[in-house]
């Protein structure tokens, strides 16, 4: 017989510090979230149980390009909750289809694998080389390698962190997969030198957000695709947090001109309403796959996919992209004002900023407690760097209010 166990029946918190409280003792402690308890948000900006408003600095990582509820993706949604939300793939429905031939031409490729989260692209990524690897390419079974880059963030699964070089993200984790080998980001000559007969697949960011928003060498991701194409190799493009927009561009890699195989995607794909995210290439790669082999529950539910829609139908017009090449000129702009004055140097690209703090500065952690405080919602990364994305539907007076805001705190 299973015990049940009387929990006293508590009043709904009043405070923020309540509902902290609520969660550091009910909730397991994978976070460490700033003390702001947020109740509402539209647009660029969020509102706390208490009322008080902040300036949306980071966007969910980029989850929310397009702003907190903008009311395309609200009404693709609730039109949608009024028909169906879940059919699994046992059968069709009506907005599957039409998702993946929208999203497959808006990106310009040819066949599109529904998923929900970014880590669950990437490991479905990674499935599809190895598969692709050892039935076209050749390779023996179970001897194929992907070759990724050092301070990668690719999620945090198990498979994933076995490539990772961040040790809070591996330590105590392991034993951990195999077959896969792990090179300097950014530098070619290790990569070269990493391929080998049974390399199925180079997997790597086009800018590396959770290492501090770090943008390549020039001529670094065309050299990747020379490489791959020498080598018979699958170039994999993690776009996850750097396109859809983000960077001015649908995707990072088109700022270079290169065209990869295949392209993870995820975060900005569900438009901050639902768990979206998607492996989109070249028809003769995610062509490997056989029904039975790979599949998701959630993955491509009609809910999912009708927002999913939506997101292609703004992302199409270009809008968003142009502003965030135009308003991420003005952003980069007002941080280099900054060098020398508390920051030791800004890296990135459109609206996407990583604001290293110089020496003597505060720490991350305090400087994103201080900038909260200031209501300016920002986060640190590897605690020297502030990671800046705000949503793209931001305008230039409230750049201006964030940027005035960290002004003050790395000057502390």
């Amino acid at each position: 017989m299973t015990a049940t166990i009387d929990h006293p029946a508590t009043e709904v918190p009043s405070t923020p510090a309540e509902y902290v409280a609520l969660d550091e003792q009910w909730s397991t402690h994978n976070y460490h979230p700033l003390p702001v308890v947020i109740a509402h948000a539209q647009g660029a900006w969020v509102t706390d149980v208490d009322g008080r408003s902040y300036l949306d600095f980071l966007s969910g990582y980029s989850a929310m390009n397009f702003g907190h509820r903008h009311p395309d993706l609200v009404a693709a949604a609730v039109e949608q909750l009024g028909r169906v939300t879940l059919t699994s793939r046992a059968f069709h429905h009506d907005q599957f289809g039409l998702f993946c031939r929208e999203l497959a031409e808006l990106t310009g490729t040819e066949l599109v694998l529904t998923m929900n989260s970014g880590a669950e692209a990437v490991e479905s990524a990674i499935k599809v080389a190895r598969k692709w690897a050892y039935q076209v390419k050749g390779v023996p079974e179970g001897t194929a390698e992907i070759v990724v880059a050092g301070s990668n963030f690719h999620g945090r699964t198990t498979t994933i962190v076995s490539f990772s070089t961040d040790e809070v993200a591996r330590n105590d984790f392991g034993p951990f997969t195999p077959g896969f080998r792990v090179v300097g980001y950014g530098d070619a000559a290790a990569l070269e030198a990493a391929i080998t007969e049974r390399t199925a697949a180079v997997l790597i960011e086009p800018i590396q957000g959770e290492a501090g928003v770090v943008v390549p060498p020039a001529g670094y991701l065309a050299r990747v695709r020379e490489l791959c194409d020498q080598h018979g190799v699958l170039m994999i493009a993690d776009e996850i947090q750097s396109g859809l927009a983000r960077t001015g561009e649908l995707l990072a890699l088109d700022h270079e001109g290169v065209r990869a195989d295949l392209y993870t995607l995820g975060k900005a794909l569900g438009g901050g309403i639902m768990p979206v995210s998607a492996v989109v290439g070249r028809a003769e790669v995610l062509g490997v796959l056989r029904p039975g082999e790979h599949g998701s529950t959630f993955g491509g539910n009609p809910l999912a996919c009708a927002v999913g829609r939506a997101v292609v139908k703004l992302l199409a017009t270009g809008e968003f992209q142009q502003r965030s090449k135009e308003l991420g000129g003005y952003l980069h702009g007002r941080l280099n004002e900054l060098v020398g004055r508390g920051v030791a140097e800004v890296r990135g690209r459109g609206l996407w900023a990583g604001v290293e703090i110089a020496p003597g500065g505060p720490e991350g952690r305090v400087a994103s407690e201080a900038l909260a405080e200031r209501g300016v919602l920002c986060k640190e990364t590897h605690d020297t760097t502030l990671r800046v994305a705000p949503p793209l539907v931001i305008t230039r007076e409230e750049l201006d209010r964030g940027v005035d805001a960290i002004a003050e705190v790395v000057a502390r």
